[in-house]
């Protein structure tokens, strides 16, 4: 039995394909996202091949496989652009936790980095309605705004069909 990405598919709750991971490319999805928490950026291709020993090759088609497995998202040169919950390109969602900072993608992600990371954290970002800007304090996993909501345009089921925009 073949143990090859092309040929280990599973599929999601909607029935649509996807690949299954296998150890190497866990592992390369770990020290990404280890990186991208450390240096509060997507690490480049170039960082991740150094610490993984291998080639920029291997790691650029190991993110393409993570990108079809659903597993983070690259831009259109092949670089990374979202390691969810963590955005590669500057967003109006900025979580600060143990003196670093990230910026999130959305306000979902933006509670998700404090909770993925363990700690406590701070959201700044601005009410889409008027403006304001508006900083939610998260401890313990709860934030200190329990009054605030936030709208979600795109139904969860369909994110992955443009998550972009999502």
């Amino acid at each position: 039995m073949s143990t090859t990405l092309d040929r280990k598919r599973s599929q999601d709750h909607t029935g649509v394909a996807f690949r299954v991971m296998d150890q190497a490319d866990l592992d390369l999805r770990n020290t990404t996202y280890r990186q991208f928490i450390e240096l509060g950026r997507a690490p480049t291709a170039t960082e991740i091949a150094a610490l993984l020993g291998v080639g920029e090759d291997a790691v650029r088609a190991g993110w393409a496989r993570l990108h079809d497995a659903h597993a983070l998202v690259l831009d259109d040169q092949g670089g990374i652009r979202m390691a969810n919950p963590f955005s590669a390109v500057p967003t109006d969602f900025v979580v600060e936790a143990a003196g670093r900072s990230w910026f999130a993608n959305c306000g979902w992600d933006a509670f998700g980095i404090g909770a993925a990371l363990g700690l406590d954290s701070l959201i700044t970002t601005h009410c889409a309605d008027c403006g304001d800007e508006l900083q939610i304090h998260v401890r313990n996993g709860q934030p200190d705004h329990a009054d605030l909501v936030f709208h979600v345009l795109v139904p969860a089921a369909q994110w992955w069909k443009d998550i972009g925009f999502t």
